[in-house]
This record gives structure tokens, C-alpha cells and sequence, in this order.
């Protein structure tokens, strides 16, 4: 099988996928959306039965009156989340800062990120919590794969907001469930090493809560708590 070349080794790749919120608005060419959509194609789902389905927004006038859409779903969700989770008024250089300004770039220009993909599910059976589960491999393979290529993207659900609207634009039938929204272009920043909780807090051997004293973290491994502090 001939695929394009990388220069992102797997396991960098899994370690170095940064969310990206901030695009270039420079077009992402036909060869590198196939790239990483066939590698969103390869993903596991429930049965082998491959329910995933791709709606890809570039630039056509569907896809103009999608975006704007999502884009005032996006807005209109980030200012209830910016309130409800307490942003504003901290310190420039703290990583919260930092957050709340990529989020407010990325929902003001949304109209122009240069591509929007919507995974969907094509339903085999009623609707139940677990559905996701054939969606959403798909969609960390369609971000991992955009890192091999030079891109970056992020997965979000605020599509949920306006999905009867964007279901009617584009002709998605009934039966067939909007299940992420997911970003794509060229990163204005860059990618690199993600920070998460130390595996001591999160691996547990033999029973929950006993140490895992084997679960040794790469040196220089840095940390971060996750998401806005609980209240």
C-alpha cells in the first residue's frame, strides 16, 4: 500500500497532538484531506460494521451556510461555557489565559477555518449511549493523521446547538447522527508535547487505587491538571 510519506514517528504523533484552535487560512489541497480521511476510514467500530460517514465544508455554498451556523452555535456556547467556568480576570501568562483566548480566536473566526468535517454515524439501530463508540476512533485517527501531514484540528460537540438548522442545510437524513465537529488546517502555532496527569493518578495495579510502581513516566515528562477546577 502506497501512502504518502510522514515525518512523525506513531508514537510522537500520539504524544505530540496538540488541540489546534488558531488556522492559517491557507486552503488544505484535495490529497491531504484524502490522506487523512483514509485514515479516519481505517478506524475500529463495533461489528466491523464501518457506520462512520464524512461531511467535509470547505468553500462550496452549502458549506458557506453551514459554517455560519456552527459559527454562532460556537460563539454562543463559548460565552456560556467562558461564564459558567469562571475565565476572565486571570494573570496574561497563565495557561487558563491562554485557553480562554485561543477559544475566543477560534469561535470569532470559525467562518473561516478551511475546512469543518462533521462525523456522523449512519444508524443501524435505535439511538443508545454507547453509539459513539463506532464514531469516535474514526475521529482521533482523522486528528492524528492530520498531525502526520502537517495539520491540526480539534474535536468538539457544539454543532449540537444548531443541528436541526445544519441538518436541514445539508441534507442529512434522520437516521444519521451528528456525532463531532471537527476543525481542520494548517496550525498558526504549533504541535508538541501535550500535558496531562501524572500516570500515578490515573493507572491502578491489580485493584482500584493500588499504586502501579511499574508505570514509570519518560524523563522530562511534564503535567497539568484537567479542564476548569471543580467547584
Amino acid at each position: 500500500m502506497l501512502l504518502p510519506p510522514d515525518s512523525v514517528g506513531l508514537l510522537e504523533g500520539l504524544t505530540t497532538t496538540r488541540a489546534i484552535r488558531r488556522f492559517r487560512p491557507d486552503p488544505v489541497p484535495d490529497a491531504e484531506l484524502a490522506a487523512i480521511l483514509f485514515a479516519a476510514s481505517r478506524a475500529p467500530s463495533g461489528s466491523n460494521r464501518q457506520p462512520f460517514r464524512f461531511v467535509v465544508l470547505r468553500d462550496g455554498p452549502k458549506a458557506a451556510e453551514g459554517k455560519a451556523l456552527l459559527g454562532r452555535a460556537f460563539r454562543d456556547a463559548w460565552a456560556t461555557k467562558r461564564a459558567e467556568d469562571g475565565y476572565g480576570g486571570s494573570d496574561a501568562d497563565t495557561p487558563k489565559a491562554r485557553l480562554e483566548r485561543a477559544m475566543q480566536h477560534f469561535v470569532d473566526q470559525f467562518e473561516q477555518v478551511p475546512v469543518v468535517v462533521l462525523a456522523c454515524l449512519a444508524r443501524y439501530r435505535p439511538p443508545n449511549p454507547y453509539e459513539g463508540n463506532s464514531v469516535y476512533p474514526a475521529c482521533q485517527n482523522l486528528l492524528l493523521a492530520a498531525r502526520a501531514r502537517g495539520l491540526g484540528g480539534v474535536m468538539t460537540m457544539w454543532h449540537a446547538l444548531v443541528e436541526d438548522d445544519l441538518r436541514a442545510v445539508l441534507d442529512i437524513p434522520e437516521n444519521v447522527a451528528i456525532s463531532a465537529t471537527l476543525p481542520i488546517g494548517y496550525p498558526e502555532g504549533r504541535h508538541g508535547p501535550v500535558r496531562r496527569r501524572p500516570l500515578s493518578e490515573i493507572v491502578f495495579d491489580d485493584a482500584w487505587g493500588q499504586p502501579a510502581p511499574w508505570a514509570v513516566e519518560p524523563d522530562g515528562t511534564e503535567h497539568t491538571q484537567a479542564g476548569p477546577r471543580p467547584r
